[in-house]
Formats: structure tokens, C-alpha cells, sequence
């Protein structure tokens, strides 16, 4: 009995217990199991004439990726959805430090690509009695209001056009509000060259020119399984599309919550990109808080895959 290669692929996809839980499109550019390292995910830094006190504020101090067997100080050691160790972000006790992490590749030819991964987020446990003012009833903790937000983003150029694809999930604003929903930028995001142009203002969030340069994305309020108390991860399934040759997001799936993007603008520069940035297909993860509190977010594994 012959076999079509698509129905091959299927099955050995299904018989991997790794690869099972993903939904890959046609070919797998990369799969990032965190149990062998950290597969090229690494920290952004500004760019610089080799004198790093030069680096912008914005991107001088955005903590680098670590591993990390989710070990908290009430149970032990967590461990992932499969295996020991997830890719871990966190941020400094800092309101508004943001920690980033960027995977940098290319494209060898224009087209979907798809980001798949399960994740979790929490904001840093207290040991002892709280700092502040907060109450515990034995259900939700405070801790819930001090986390921040998240991105899944990228940074595209074809050698002409350039932009950066970008979904937040704000759970709280800036004065630690609970907000609970994903949000897409209205601006480009402010580069080194613009800066020293004078082009632009010193910018104070890394994604856009100006802080609240963000848009809810239509129905798309969402609440996560937080568990009730700092160290209980619970972990979400993430599909995010976007398209090489449109510069523009397809969709996003957290959970059973689909999200359809292809009618949201993104912002591209008004400059061509001639030189260095051909091809460019970055990934990039971050995490922010709002409060005096780390943010952390966790990784279990990453699959990338492309439909060319």
C-alpha cells in the first residue's frame, strides 16, 4: 500500500509525543525543546558603536533568557509540561523594566509563518507577609494584579519594506488595573537610526513611539488559569500567523480563543531597509511589569513552521 508523503508526515508527527501536541504547518523550521538549551534565543541589546554606555535606556537592561526547572520556594521543583526545563524570561522589581528575549533568522521564501508554544506567566511570590496592603480569601490572591503584560512579536524586512508584527495581552495597565485583554500597536517601533536622527522622541516603551500607541483587538477580553496563588502554573496552548509577504498578522489562538488579525494594521516605516536586514525573520518574546514586583514568564518548547 503506497503512502502519500502528507499522510507520512501526519502520522510521524502523531507518533512523537513532542511534536503530537503541535499543529505545524507544512515544513518545521525549528523546534526549541528547552530541555537541550536554549536554541538560540538570547537577549536584544541596542545597537551600539562598540561603547555600550552608547545603547538607548529603552533596550539597555533587557535581562537575558534563562533555563529554568520552575522551582518555587512552597513546593520544590515544577518541572514542564514535558520534561525539566522551560525557557524563563523575568523582569527586575522595576515598574515598567521589560525583559526580551529574540530569536534572529531568515526567510528563504516569502509566506505564513506560525509560532506554537505552551506558556505560562506569573508575577514573583511573596515569602512571609505581603509588603502592601492585600487581601487573601483563600481563592484569588493580589498577586494576580502584579503582573503586568506579555508580547509575541517579530521584526520583518525584505530589504524594501520593514515592520514589526506585535500582539500585547495587557493583564494590567500602567497603575495596575486589571485589564485582561490582547491588544495590537498603532506605530512603528522607535529605532536606534530615528533617535539619533532626532526623528523621534526618546522612546519609553520599547514596541511603540508612544505609550499608548495600542488597540484592543475586537473580543479579545480573555482571562488565563492563574490558579489562585503565585507558585501554581497552569499551561496555555499559544498559535500565532503572520505573513512574510504582507507584513501582517493572520491570526491568534490562545486556548479555544481564536483570534482573527488580518483586518488590524500594522505600522511599517516609511524608509526602505536596503542593507543588513534582507530576509530578516526575527522572533521575539518579552514580559513587563507595572509594579516593584518580577514578572516572569515560561516557555515549555517553541515549534516553528512555515508553509513554503
Amino acid at each position: 500500500m503506497n503512502i502519500e508523503p502528507t499522510e507520512r508526515r501526519s502520522e510521524l508527527i502523531a507518533a512523537n509525543p513532542l511534536l503530537s501536541r503541535y499543529s505545524p504547518l507544512p515544513r518545521i523550521l525549528c523546534f526549541d525543546n528547552f530541555d537541550e538549551g536554549v536554541n538560540g534565543w538570547c537577549e536584544l541589546i541596542g545597537n551600539h558603536d562598540g561603547n555600550l554606555d552608547r545603547v538607548r535606556p529603552v533596550q539597555g537592561d533587557m535581562r537575558p533568557p534563562q533555563l529554568s526547572t520552575c522551582t518555587f520556594f512552597d513546593i520544590g521543583t515544577h518541572g514542564v509540561v514535558t520534561g525539566n526545563y522551560a525557557l524563563k524570561l523575568q523582569t527586575r522589581p522595576k515598574p515598567g523594566h521589560m525583559a526580551l528575549a529574540i530569536k534572529r533568522l531568515t526567510f528563504a521564501r516569502p509566506g505564513i509563518v506560525q509560532l506554537e508554544t505552551y506558556f505560562t506567566f506569573k508575577s514573583e511570590a511573596w515569602h512571609g507577609t505581603r509588603r502592601e496592603a492585600g487581601s487573601f480569601d483563600g481563592n484569588i490572591d493580589p498577586s494576580l494584579s502584579d503582573f503586568g503584560d506579555f508580547c509575541i512579536s517579530n521584526d520583518l524586512s525584505d530589504g524594501r519594506r520593514r515592520a514589526h508584527c506585535c500582539v500585547r495581552y495587557s493583564n494590567t495597565n500602567a497603575r495596575g488595573e486589571l485589564v485582561q485583554k490582547w491588544q495590537v500597536k498603532t506605530s512603528v517601533q522607535t529605532t536606534t537610526k530615528m533617535e539619533m536622527r532626532g526623528d523621534a522622541p526618546v522612546a519609553y516603551d520599547y514596541h511603540v513611539r508612544d505609550p499608548d500607541d495600542w488597540v484592543d483587538v475586537p473580543d479579545g477580553g480573555q482571562t488565563f488559569c492563574y490558579n489562585e496563588i503565585p507558585t501554581k502554573i497552569n499551561w496555555h496552548y499559544l498559535r500565532w500567523q503572520f505573513d512574510t509577504r504582507s507584513l501582517r498578522n493572520v491570526v491568534m489562538q490562545v486556548n479555544d480563543k481564536v483570534l482573527d488579525l488580518t483586518g488590524l494594521d500594522v505600522p511599517r516605516y516609511p524608509e526602505g531597509y536596503y542593507l543588513g536586514l534582507s530576509n530578516m525573520l526575527n522572533l521575539s518574546l518579552d514580559v513587563r511589569t507595572h509594579r516593584p514586583v518580577r514578572n516572569f514568564i515560561f516557555f515549555d518548547s517553541i515549534l516553528t513552521s512555515v508553509d513554503w
